[in-house]
Protein backbone atom coordinates (compact mmCIF):
# COMPACT_ATOMS: atom_id res chain seq x y z
CA UNK A 1 0.00 0.00 0.00
CA UNK A 2 1.46 3.60 -0.92
CA UNK A 3 0.21 6.78 0.92
CA UNK A 4 0.47 10.11 -0.38
CA UNK A 5 -0.90 13.38 -0.26
CA UNK A 6 -0.88 13.86 -4.37
CA UNK A 7 -0.28 10.95 -6.60
CA UNK A 8 1.15 11.04 -10.18
CA UNK A 9 -2.55 11.53 -12.71
CA UNK A 10 -1.94 8.81 -16.02
CA UNK A 11 -1.43 10.11 -19.10
CA UNK A 12 -4.28 10.80 -21.45
CA UNK A 13 -4.07 8.08 -24.15
CA UNK A 14 -6.66 6.49 -26.50
CA UNK A 15 -9.41 5.41 -25.76
CA UNK A 16 -9.73 1.53 -26.30
CA UNK A 17 -11.41 0.15 -29.65
CA UNK A 18 -15.03 -0.43 -29.70
CA UNK A 19 -16.50 -3.33 -29.10
CA UNK A 20 -20.05 -4.31 -28.37
CA UNK A 21 -21.30 -0.90 -27.64
CA UNK A 22 -19.00 2.25 -28.12
CA UNK A 23 -15.82 2.15 -26.12
CA UNK A 24 -16.91 5.85 -24.49
CA UNK A 25 -20.10 4.36 -23.45
CA UNK A 26 -19.15 1.43 -22.23
CA UNK A 27 -16.12 1.16 -20.32
CA UNK A 28 -17.68 3.91 -17.80
CA UNK A 29 -20.69 1.68 -16.90
CA UNK A 30 -18.84 1.11 -13.71
CA UNK A 31 -20.16 -0.25 -10.53
CA UNK A 32 -20.05 -2.47 -7.61
CA UNK A 33 -21.02 -5.99 -7.27
CA UNK A 34 -24.52 -6.89 -5.66
CA UNK A 35 -23.25 -9.13 -2.96
CA UNK A 36 -20.80 -9.93 -0.73
CA UNK A 37 -21.93 -12.75 1.08
CA UNK A 38 -18.70 -14.29 1.01
CA UNK A 39 -16.60 -11.74 1.89
CA UNK A 40 -17.57 -11.54 5.40
CA UNK A 41 -19.00 -13.62 7.94
CA UNK A 42 -19.83 -10.91 9.92
CA UNK A 43 -21.71 -8.96 7.39
CA UNK A 44 -25.28 -7.69 7.11
CA UNK A 45 -28.14 -8.74 5.21
CA UNK A 46 -28.18 -8.15 1.61
CA UNK A 47 -30.23 -4.59 1.01
CA UNK A 48 -31.47 -4.24 -2.43
CA UNK A 49 -34.49 -1.39 -2.10
CA UNK A 50 -34.39 -0.11 1.58
CA UNK A 51 -32.21 1.96 3.07
CA UNK A 52 -29.95 -0.24 5.54
CA UNK A 53 -29.18 1.71 8.64
CA UNK A 54 -26.63 0.72 11.69
CA UNK A 55 -26.28 1.81 14.91
CA UNK A 56 -23.77 1.01 17.12
CA UNK A 57 -24.55 -1.17 20.38
CA UNK A 58 -23.72 1.04 23.61
CA UNK A 59 -20.78 -1.18 24.53
CA UNK A 60 -19.10 0.21 21.24
CA UNK A 61 -19.39 3.77 21.89
CA UNK A 62 -23.18 4.49 20.94
CA UNK A 63 -21.28 6.98 18.61
CA UNK A 64 -19.78 9.05 21.05
CA UNK A 65 -16.56 10.11 20.96
CA UNK A 66 -15.67 11.56 24.43
CA UNK A 67 -14.33 15.14 24.61
CA UNK A 68 -14.74 15.21 20.91
CA UNK A 69 -18.47 15.00 20.75
CA UNK A 70 -20.20 12.84 18.94
CA UNK A 71 -18.97 10.30 15.63
CA UNK A 72 -20.17 11.18 12.89
CA UNK A 73 -22.85 9.42 10.38
CA UNK A 74 -21.60 7.19 7.67
CA UNK A 75 -23.06 7.18 4.80
CA UNK A 76 -22.04 4.79 1.86
CA UNK A 77 -22.90 5.01 -1.43
CA UNK A 78 -23.17 1.96 -4.05
CA UNK A 79 -22.28 2.19 -7.82
CA UNK A 80 -23.81 0.44 -10.32
CA UNK A 81 -24.31 -3.69 -10.58
CA UNK A 82 -24.71 -3.65 -7.05
CA UNK A 83 -27.04 -3.06 -4.00
CA UNK A 84 -25.71 -1.71 -0.17
CA UNK A 85 -24.35 -5.35 0.42
CA UNK A 86 -20.93 -4.28 -1.41
CA UNK A 87 -20.26 -2.65 1.87
CA UNK A 88 -21.34 -5.08 4.42
CA UNK A 89 -17.34 -5.56 5.93
CA UNK A 90 -17.35 -2.27 6.06
CA UNK A 91 -19.82 -1.70 7.76
CA UNK A 92 -19.03 -4.19 9.96
CA UNK A 93 -16.04 -3.05 11.19
CA UNK A 94 -17.88 0.95 10.66
CA UNK A 95 -19.87 -0.43 13.71
CA UNK A 96 -17.77 -2.17 15.76
CA UNK A 97 -16.13 1.15 16.33
CA UNK A 98 -18.83 3.22 17.19
CA UNK A 99 -20.17 4.48 14.18
CA UNK A 100 -23.51 5.05 12.75
CA UNK A 101 -23.94 3.86 9.77
CA UNK A 102 -26.56 4.29 6.83
CA UNK A 103 -26.10 2.88 3.55
CA UNK A 104 -28.79 3.94 0.96
CA UNK A 105 -29.92 2.43 -2.10
CA UNK A 106 -28.62 3.91 -5.11
CA UNK A 107 -31.50 4.31 -7.61
CA UNK A 108 -28.89 3.59 -10.67
CA UNK A 109 -31.48 5.67 -12.90
CA UNK A 110 -30.38 9.26 -13.85
CA UNK A 111 -26.97 10.99 -12.16
CA UNK A 112 -29.91 14.29 -11.73
CA UNK A 113 -32.40 12.24 -9.17
CA UNK A 114 -29.81 9.72 -7.62
CA UNK A 115 -28.08 12.69 -6.07
CA UNK A 116 -31.35 14.27 -5.50
CA UNK A 117 -31.96 11.04 -3.38
CA UNK A 118 -29.39 10.71 -1.59
CA UNK A 119 -29.35 14.56 -0.67
CA UNK A 120 -32.72 13.67 0.51
CA UNK A 121 -30.97 11.02 2.77
CA UNK A 122 -28.46 13.85 4.30
CA UNK A 123 -31.36 16.35 4.75
CA UNK A 124 -32.30 13.44 7.49
CA UNK A 125 -29.01 13.49 9.47
CA UNK A 126 -28.62 16.12 12.01
CA UNK A 127 -24.94 15.81 13.14
CA UNK A 128 -21.84 15.30 11.43
CA UNK A 129 -21.38 13.67 8.26
CA UNK A 130 -18.45 11.50 6.30
CA UNK A 131 -19.93 10.39 2.79
CA UNK A 132 -18.59 7.69 0.57
CA UNK A 133 -19.23 6.60 -2.61
CA UNK A 134 -17.62 3.59 -4.92
CA UNK A 135 -17.13 3.82 -8.27
CA UNK A 136 -20.45 5.62 -10.09
CA UNK A 137 -21.48 6.35 -6.26
CA UNK A 138 -18.52 8.68 -6.44
CA UNK A 139 -20.18 10.63 -9.28
CA UNK A 140 -23.56 10.58 -6.84
CA UNK A 141 -21.97 12.41 -3.87
CA UNK A 142 -20.34 15.24 -5.47
CA UNK A 143 -23.09 16.57 -6.47
CA UNK A 144 -25.21 14.91 -3.72
CA UNK A 145 -23.08 16.63 -0.78
CA UNK A 146 -23.16 20.22 -2.30
CA UNK A 147 -24.99 22.63 0.32
CA UNK A 148 -24.84 20.33 3.22
CA UNK A 149 -23.06 22.16 5.40
CA UNK A 150 -22.60 19.17 8.04
CA UNK A 151 -20.95 16.82 5.15
CA UNK A 152 -17.78 17.00 6.58
CA UNK A 153 -15.58 14.38 4.65
CA UNK A 154 -15.55 12.93 1.19
CA UNK A 155 -14.21 9.21 0.66
CA UNK A 156 -13.95 7.94 -2.75
CA UNK A 157 -13.07 4.27 -3.15
CA UNK A 158 -12.36 3.26 -6.74
CA UNK A 159 -15.15 6.37 -7.72
CA UNK A 160 -15.26 9.03 -10.08
CA UNK A 161 -14.50 12.09 -8.32
CA UNK A 162 -15.34 14.44 -11.79
CA UNK A 163 -14.88 18.19 -12.39
CA UNK A 164 -17.86 20.29 -13.72
CA UNK A 165 -19.36 19.29 -16.83
CA UNK A 166 -17.29 15.96 -17.07
CA UNK A 167 -19.03 12.62 -17.28
CA UNK A 168 -18.14 9.31 -16.52
CA UNK A 169 -18.00 8.25 -20.02
CA UNK A 170 -15.54 10.97 -20.88
CA UNK A 171 -13.72 10.30 -17.77
CA UNK A 172 -13.06 7.07 -18.40
CA UNK A 173 -12.51 6.40 -22.30
CA UNK A 174 -9.25 8.81 -21.80
CA UNK A 175 -7.57 5.71 -20.19
CA UNK A 176 -6.47 2.53 -21.10
CA UNK A 177 -6.85 -0.86 -19.18
CA UNK A 178 -10.43 -0.90 -18.59
CA UNK A 179 -12.08 -4.48 -19.96
CA UNK A 180 -15.58 -3.33 -19.41
CA UNK A 181 -16.20 -2.31 -22.72
CA UNK A 182 -16.43 -5.77 -24.31
CA UNK A 183 -17.97 -7.46 -21.53
CA UNK A 184 -21.89 -5.58 -21.20
CA UNK A 185 -25.23 -6.42 -22.40
CA UNK A 186 -27.55 -4.23 -22.63
CA UNK A 187 -31.44 -4.34 -22.36
CA UNK A 188 -34.06 -1.76 -23.18
CA UNK A 189 -36.95 -1.02 -20.95
CA UNK A 190 -39.87 1.39 -21.00
CA UNK A 191 -39.90 4.35 -19.25
CA UNK A 192 -42.33 6.72 -17.33
CA UNK A 193 -42.64 9.23 -20.14
CA UNK A 194 -43.62 6.28 -22.81
CA UNK A 195 -40.20 6.38 -24.31
CA UNK A 196 -37.48 3.86 -23.87
CA UNK A 197 -34.35 3.47 -21.78
CA UNK A 198 -31.35 1.12 -21.82
CA UNK A 199 -30.14 -0.69 -19.02
CA UNK A 200 -26.37 -1.96 -19.08
CA UNK A 201 -25.62 -5.27 -17.23
CA UNK A 202 -21.72 -6.87 -16.81
CA UNK A 203 -21.31 -10.19 -18.69
CA UNK A 204 -22.07 -12.67 -15.98
CA UNK A 205 -18.88 -14.77 -18.18
CA UNK A 206 -16.83 -12.26 -17.53
CA UNK A 207 -17.99 -10.42 -14.17
CA UNK A 208 -14.64 -11.60 -12.09
CA UNK A 209 -11.91 -10.63 -14.47
CA UNK A 210 -13.73 -7.12 -14.87
CA UNK A 211 -14.90 -6.63 -11.69
CA UNK A 212 -13.52 -8.77 -8.73
CA UNK A 213 -10.40 -10.57 -9.61
CA UNK A 214 -9.29 -10.72 -6.11
CA UNK A 215 -12.19 -12.36 -4.70
CA UNK A 216 -13.33 -16.30 -5.18
CA UNK A 217 -14.99 -17.37 -8.27
CA UNK A 218 -17.46 -19.04 -6.15
CA UNK A 219 -18.47 -15.28 -4.84
CA UNK A 220 -18.21 -13.48 -7.81
CA UNK A 221 -20.73 -15.99 -9.55
CA UNK A 222 -23.68 -14.73 -7.10
CA UNK A 223 -22.03 -11.11 -7.31
CA UNK A 224 -23.00 -11.81 -11.37
CA UNK A 225 -26.42 -13.19 -10.71
CA UNK A 226 -27.69 -10.61 -8.71
CA UNK A 227 -26.12 -7.61 -10.01
CA UNK A 228 -28.53 -4.07 -10.64
CA UNK A 229 -28.03 -2.71 -13.81
CA UNK A 230 -27.52 1.48 -14.20
CA UNK A 231 -28.89 3.47 -17.09
CA UNK A 232 -26.69 4.14 -19.85
CA UNK A 233 -28.00 7.77 -19.45
CA UNK A 234 -27.24 7.68 -15.98
CA UNK A 235 -23.40 7.46 -16.98
CA UNK A 236 -23.92 10.21 -19.37
CA UNK A 237 -25.22 13.36 -17.79
CA UNK A 238 -22.47 16.29 -16.89
CA UNK A 239 -21.50 16.30 -13.36
CA UNK A 240 -22.38 19.30 -11.52
CA UNK A 241 -20.36 21.95 -9.54
CA UNK A 242 -18.42 19.14 -7.46
CA UNK A 243 -18.52 19.02 -3.60
CA UNK A 244 -14.78 18.43 -3.76
CA UNK A 245 -13.69 21.50 -4.08
CA UNK A 246 -15.35 23.08 -0.90
CA UNK A 247 -15.20 19.61 1.62
CA UNK A 248 -11.91 18.02 2.35
CA UNK A 249 -11.53 14.15 0.42
CA UNK A 250 -9.62 11.37 0.46
CA UNK A 251 -9.55 8.53 -2.25
CA UNK A 252 -8.02 4.84 -2.18
CA UNK A 253 -7.20 3.71 -5.72
CA UNK A 254 -7.20 -0.05 -6.69
CA UNK A 255 -3.91 -0.69 -8.58
CA UNK A 256 -5.75 -3.39 -10.53
CA UNK A 257 -8.76 -1.82 -11.12
CA UNK A 258 -10.28 -3.47 -14.75
CA UNK A 259 -13.31 -1.50 -14.55
CA UNK A 260 -12.35 2.19 -14.04
CA UNK A 261 -8.20 2.66 -14.62
CA UNK A 262 -5.81 3.15 -11.81
CA UNK A 263 -4.55 6.22 -14.01
CA UNK A 264 -7.96 7.29 -14.03
CA UNK A 265 -8.35 7.23 -9.94
CA UNK A 266 -4.93 8.82 -9.70
CA UNK A 267 -5.41 11.46 -11.76
CA UNK A 268 -8.99 12.14 -9.84
CA UNK A 269 -6.99 12.01 -6.85
CA UNK A 270 -4.35 14.29 -7.22
CA UNK A 271 -7.00 16.58 -8.77
CA UNK A 272 -9.17 16.70 -5.91
CA UNK A 273 -6.07 17.04 -3.90
CA UNK A 274 -7.51 14.06 -2.01
CA UNK A 275 -5.22 12.05 0.87
CA UNK A 276 -4.66 9.56 -0.96
CA UNK A 277 -3.81 5.66 -0.43
CA UNK A 278 -3.34 3.20 -2.81
CA UNK A 279 -3.80 -1.18 -2.65
CA UNK A 280 -1.40 -2.62 -4.87
CA UNK A 281 -3.01 -5.67 -6.76
CA UNK A 282 -6.38 -4.45 -5.44
CA UNK A 283 -9.68 -4.89 -7.93
CA UNK A 284 -12.40 -2.51 -8.68
CA UNK A 285 -14.24 -4.22 -5.56
CA UNK A 286 -11.61 -2.99 -3.32
CA UNK A 287 -13.95 -2.35 -0.25
CA UNK A 288 -15.09 -6.16 -0.10
CA UNK A 289 -11.72 -7.80 -0.83
CA UNK A 290 -10.15 -4.83 1.49
CA UNK A 291 -12.86 -3.82 4.00
CA UNK A 292 -10.28 -3.63 7.15
CA UNK A 293 -8.33 -0.66 5.15
CA UNK A 294 -11.29 1.09 3.43
CA UNK A 295 -12.59 1.17 6.99
CA UNK A 296 -9.37 2.41 8.15
CA UNK A 297 -9.57 5.35 5.28
CA UNK A 298 -12.87 6.26 6.11
CA UNK A 299 -11.98 6.68 10.09
CA UNK A 300 -8.76 8.49 9.08
CA UNK A 301 -11.83 11.25 7.52
CA UNK A 302 -13.52 11.02 10.43
CA UNK A 303 -10.76 11.69 12.77
CA UNK A 304 -9.36 14.54 11.00
CA UNK A 305 -12.52 16.64 10.18
CA UNK A 306 -14.98 15.66 13.15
Amino acid sequence: MTDTTAVRAGRHLRPRKRVVIPAMLAVAVLAIPAASTAASAAATASTTSATHAVTPRAHAGSGTRGSHGPKPTVVLVHGAFADSSGWNGVITRLVRDGYPVIAPADPLRDLTTDAAYISSVLDTIPGPVVLVGHSYGGEVITNAAVGHANVRALVYIAAFAPEQGESALALTGEFPGSQLGANILTRPFPTAEGGTGVDAYVDPAHFREVFAGDLPASTTRLMAATQRPVTLAALSTPSGVPAWKTIPSWYLVAGSDQAIPAAAERLMAKRAGARTVEIKGASHVVMISHPGRTADLITAAADATT
